[in-house]
């Protein structure tokens, strides 16, 4: 097993059933856990959830972030607005350690509605147990942090 390590989790009211299920699944691997909610399929805003995850990654008050809404795609867009946090929606296994491997991402993005219950702990597992492979993708991750210098410029919508 890997070193223990510190996750902060947060879901919308479409993934709070498979954020509850990657906390055991942390919590059974003797990791910490910090649980933003929600925690009902009571209707909320899936972004008041994913900025308490993508802030406690940018503080380093966790080592990873663990975000989970219906399609993924909403979170991981939550996430990824935050500089130094780099969200890989992920579908499956393979793609969680590639997310790791090359994007060194720091944010599994989980699909409550897409991704298989099957698949969850081989997710987990992969994305934990996954380095960062550096090389030519730290040139790539590098890239992408300068992106964030330039993110004071103004954008269309």
């Amino acid at each position: 097993m890997s070193k223990t390590m510190k996750f902060s989790l947060g879901s919308d009211h479409a993934g709070f059933e498979w954020k509850d299920k990657v906390k055991q699944i942390l919590q059974d691997l003797g990791h910490d856990v910090v649980d933003h909610g929600t925690n009902s399929s009571e209707s909320v805003d899936y972004p008041d959830f994913g900025a308490q995850v993508a802030q406690d990654v940018v503080d380093g008050v966790v080592d990873f972030g663990v975000v989970v809404c219906g399609t993924g795609n909403g979170m991981n867009m939550v996430v990824n607005r935050f500089a130094g946090v780099r969200g890989a929606l992920v579908l499956n296994p393979e793609m969680a350690m590639f997310a790791r491997a090359h994007n060194n991402a720091n944010v599994l993005t989980l699909a409550g509605k897409y991704t298989p219950e099957a698949d969850l702990e081989s997710i987990i597992n992969n994305w934990i147990e996954t380095k960062f492979d550096g090389g030519r993708h730290q040139t790539r991750v590098d890239k992408m942090s300068a992106l964030e210098q330039d993110s004071d410029k103004p954008v269309k919508a």
